[in-house]
């Protein structure tokens, strides 16, 4: 008997001689040729995939054109399908087995970087399938046609040391994919258990307030006493200057000071189970923001959605999820706010979707909490709205400006610092978000309008300030974006924090170092509402690192929707006391081998907060851009020494919230890929 079959291009197989193979191989063949022959192969262009929710990365995506928008030309051809990409790019995509192959033709885009030699590579489960070698502006695109069968994860990197330089555009030009049953490619599966390290609140009061604030003489006082505990509760305050006043009920603080000087404060929260008591230093003098500001920010909520209605939602949800009572503060607008100029002070006015912005504003205040707004000093802002600055005198956008509003993305001849100031003041905005890609003038008008506005309005920069005037930044601004944008990956996050270290020295009370929003939550960035792309041990490296660095905390995603693990990664108050401590130093990456970071910070009574950080070899290989699925834990024995601390010490896991013992000289412990150890260390004689 001889057994024939087709296979999907119709050509037979070699004949079988069934009298010469045993039975199984037979029934093993003909379910070969019934189920894999029978799978129909397709190909899919991966422009047509939503390809910025695959992209990793920190800059633009886009398909069908480069990263700019323009038509993608790689040696002189065009190319009307592929994806482009700008600077360091990370495609990840799971496949599940159901892919066969993989083309396309890269290069460097024509419109790039000369100067800047990319790489490209195709990784598949933890193999290089393709390396392109460095290619530069003008060579000829290389081909790439890799098989992938039975391949679970597929990773394309275009790696560049671009340092910050722009127009770094390469091209995954005519790219496809071979599928098998028209499988489309997924997201890398995020689904690693959310496990909550932090035990819930005492039902006995205990009070949250950072130790020190800081206003100016004659301006408006504003401060909410934080307290968990069991409701109802009462608050006390003594020692308060001339001119502020307590709500026993609410626990805020309000009023003016004239006289300048440092006043001790005795807080007091009390329950029906007891009370808890704590210092506060009031600094009235020239600086405010004494700790970096902690709240929310709508852009990776809402992004250019953003309303009053949601707005004042998410000052009820601060409220009501019991986030201020953790000390959380800020509500903050971003762009997509502003109108037309106008009123009083011919400022931005609010647009339509904010019809009663300024009783907005009192409806956040009577919370407790304060207000945060978004402008910018070009003409456009990002979204394309109106700016701070025109080409013409009236500062109007015309209709040709809103049409073509990318175009506008500059300071203009006429700038209304002066104008926005004076009108923020009289509504009671707390913050201004300053956005542009930063130089020192814009940066000092804004300064000097908002010092002589009569109120406190902390003064926060964005984006990519440069390193080189780092000076200027505390000099002029309570904080300064240190880096790009922000997204949900742990590229971003290892970009935006884990680089920060050469910037440590400048941030401290007033003038603060900042890496941009939280990415825990539910987050938009750039594609739809989605759960972040962290894992939850990214999250816990992603919350303590940002509490190391005093850096400012802005939840970036909608706080009613917080899952509880969310809410409880942002609710642990010795987490948040790391951020807020008085002394306002930020930590120092003080020890690093073997995929191991030491981060180190000192803190006002004597003691250290210290975090132990599994970065792996991130970075270093083009398989360390990726999650795979299948890492692993690494043991490490802390050795203190090696830091520059010497003797014993009492050891506390502060996500835990737990003393785990007095250490002399070392301390070892397992942490997790991508995860942290956060520990606070406190001297010990004993």
């Amino acid at each position: 008997m001889n057994f024939q079959s087709k296979n999907e291009s119709g050509i037979l197989p070699a004949r079988l001689n069934m009298r010469k193979i045993p039975a199984f191989l037979f029934v093993l063949y003909s379910y070969v040729c019934t189920t894999v022959y029978a799978q129909k192969t397709a190909k899919i262009w991966l422009d047509d995939l939503t390809i910025k929710s695959f992209s990793e990365g920190i800059p633009a995506v886009l398909p069908k054109t480069t990263a700019a928008g323009d038509s993608m030309l790689i040696n002189g051809r065009y190319f009307n399908r592929g994806v482009g990409v700008n600077a360091t790019s990370i495609l990840a995509f799971y496949l599940d087995g159901k892919a066969t192959e993989f083309s396309a033709l890269v290069g460097v885009d024509d419109k790039g970087n000369r100067d800047l030699p990319h790489t490209f590579y195709v990784v598949a489960d933890r193999k290089v399938l393709f390396d392109s070698g460095e290619m530069r502006l003008g060579d000829a695109p290389k081909p790439v046609n890799v098989k992938l069968n039975g391949v679970k994860r597929l990773g394309l990197l275009v790696k560049v040391n671009d340092e910050g330089r722009t127009k770094v555009y390469s091209n995954w030009a005519n790219a496809q994919l071979a599928v098998l049953d028209n499988y489309l490619p997924q997201n890398i599966p995020n689904s690693d258990e959310k496990y909550i390290l932090t035990p819930p609140v005492a039902k006995m009061p205990r009070i949250n307030s950072a130790g020190v604030f800081g206003a100016t003489p004659n301006n408006p006082f504003l401060y909410t006493i934080a307290a968990t505990g069991e409701r109802p509760m009462t608050f006390s305050a003594k020692g308060l200057p001339k001119g502020l006043s307590l709500d026993e009920k609410t626990g805020i603080i309000t009023g003016t000071v004239t006289q300048r000087g440092t006043y001790p404060i005795t807080l007091t929260a009390k329950n029906g189970l007891g009370e808890a008591k704590k210092k506060l230093l009031v600094k009235i003098g020239d600086t405010i923001a004494l700790t970096p500001p902690i709240g929310w920010n709508g852009w990776n909520s809402w992004a250019r959605n953003i309303d009053q209605q949601k707005v004042m939602a998410s000052a009820d949800a601060m409220v009501k999820m019991g986030l201020n009572q953790h000390g959380w503060t800020y509500i903050n607008i971003d762009d997509a706010w502003q109108g037309k100029r106008g009123g009083k002070f011919h400022a931005i006015q609010p647009n339509e979707k904010f019809p009663k912005f300024k009783e907005m504003v009192d409806y956040i205040h009577g919370l407790g909490l304060k207000v945060g707004v978004y402008s910018t000093p070009m003409i456009t802002s990002y979204a394309g709205y109106i700016g701070g600055s025109s080409d013409a005198e009236n500062g109007q956008l015309t209709d040709y400006i809103v049409a073509n509003k990318r175009s506008f993305r500059y300071v203009g001849k006429y700038r209304f610092e002066t104008n926005d100031a004076k009108q923020m003041a009289e509504w009671g905005i707390d913050y201004l978000k300053y956005d542009w890609r930063i130089e020192v003038p814009s940066a000092e008008r804004m300064s000097v309008a908002l010092k002589q506005s009569g109120r406190d309005i902390l003064y926060s920069i964005s984006n990519s300030a440069p390193f080189a005037n780092v000076k200027d930044w505390v000099r002029l601004t309570n904080s300064y974006r240190t880096g790009p944008d922000i997204r949900d990956s742990w590229n971003s996050l290892f970009v935006s924090a884990f680089t920060l270290d050469k910037w440590a020295p400048y941030g401290g009370p007033g003038h603060w170092n900042d890496p941009d929003m939280m990415i825990v939550g539910n987050v938009t960035t750039g594609t739809q509402l989605h759960p972040t792309r962290l894992t939850p041990d990214e999250q816990y490296s992603h919350v303590s690192l940002f509490s190391l660095l005093s850096a400012p905390l802005l939840i970036g995603c909608p706080i009613e929707q917080l899952d509880a693990f969310t809410l409880n990664l942002l609710t642990n108050d010795e987490v948040i006391e790391i951020d807020q401590d008085p002394l306002g130093k930020s930590a120092r990456l003080v020890w690093e081998k073997d995929g191991i970071q030491i981060w180190l910070k000192p803190l006002e009574d004597g003691s250290y907060a210290v975090g132990l950080f599994n970065v792996g070899d991130f970075g270093k290989t083009p398989e360390s851009y990726f999650r795979w699925g299948d890492e692993t834990a690494k043991s490490f024995t802390f050795d203190f020494a090696k830091v520059g601390l010497k003797g014993k010490y009492r050891l506390r896991d502060v996500w835990r919230q737990k003393d785990i013992g007095i250490f002399n000289g070392s301390f070892k412990t397992d942490i997790s890929h991508h995860g942290v150890i956060l520990l606070r260390m406190f001297p010990s004689k004993n």
